[in-house]
């Protein structure tokens, strides 16, 4: 058998005779992800995957599989630099698994398709309470979500994540995503942007465990990972925060971002608690 491309057209050179099959592979992004035995499926028309513990790691809990909704799941996310973070998940028994909703920072239209994946998490028989880790500008997807379901989740971890979308991506670029004008988008933060509704995850004592530079200039460290931090201590639950400040770092490959054993072991605790 001879497969020949041309264009949109898949020519297949059968005993002599060519059929043609109409490719619909070049309408989706070409994915890069690093994927550790993952499994890539389709939820709705998005992108969706699964990293599952290989059949020695896997946990027997009453409660459900112990996993990780991690963010942001675009083409190229999750990436190397997380892999060795993803093999301790996966060693540890816990899967992680992701949607990918496009540049959505944390947007109301985003919310169905999270619901879909924990949906579809639960009928494969995964805990009803992940924990959630979000990096950079995944931070507005898994606060958002949390905020929305609380009783969905275990904790919450971070590296340097975007919780204030006026910082990250910038009012202009999230408005887009919101389908509001830029002025809606900042005249409704109360509304809208997940750091002005973050009480309510220090109300129901939800843990968090954050890593972030002090020099982050792309998502600065005071309107994100400590307004976060405020908000815990003004609810009296610090106890339930752990904040990482890294002096001279910024956002970056850092390997200590991901390398970070502390944050590891609080997602596989918070994950299968």
């Amino acid at each position: 058998m001879v497969i020949v491309f041309r264009s949109c057209l898949l020519l297949f050179l059968v005993c002599g005779h060519v059929v043609a099959a109409e490719s619909h592979d070049s309408a989706q992004p070409r994915r890069t992800q690093v994927l550790l035995g993952g499994e890539t499926f389709l939820l709705d028309g998005h992108h969706a995957f699964i990293m599952k513990p290989s059949e020695s790691n896997q946990v027997d809990a009453k409660a459900g599989k112990p996993w990780i909704f991690y963010a942001p799941t675009l083409d190229q996310y999750p990436d190397k630099a997380e892999s060795w973070m993803h093999q301790q998940f996966l060693d540890a028994g816990v899967a992680v698994a992701g949607i990918d909703v496009g540049e959505a920072y944390g947007s109301p239209q985003s919310l169905s398709h999270f619901d879909k994946l924990y949906e579809a998490m639960i009928q494969r028989g995964y805990s009803r309470k992940p924990a959630l880790f979000g990096r950079s500008r995944g931070g507005l997807w898994v606060l958002r979500f949390a905020i929305e379901h609380p009783e969905r989740v275990a904790g919450i971890g971070g590296i340097y994540p975007a919780y204030d979308y006026t910082t990250y991506p910038g009012v202009e670029k999230a408005a887009s995503a919101y389908k509001v004008t830029a002025d809606e988008l900042l005249r409704d933060q109360p509304k809208h942007n997940p750091i002005k509704r973050a009480e309510v995850l220090a109300r129901t004592e939800i843990p968090v465990f954050i890593i972030h530079g002090s020099d982050d200039v792309v998502v600065p460290i005071a309107e994100n990972a400590l307004a976060l931090k405020a908000i815990y201590e003004n609810q009296a639950q610090a106890d339930h925060f752990t904040l990482l400040q890294i002096p001279g770092q910024g956002h970056s490959f850092w390997d200590g971002y991901f390398h970070c054993q502390p944050l590891v072991d609080f997602l596989i605790a918070a994950a299968k608690s």
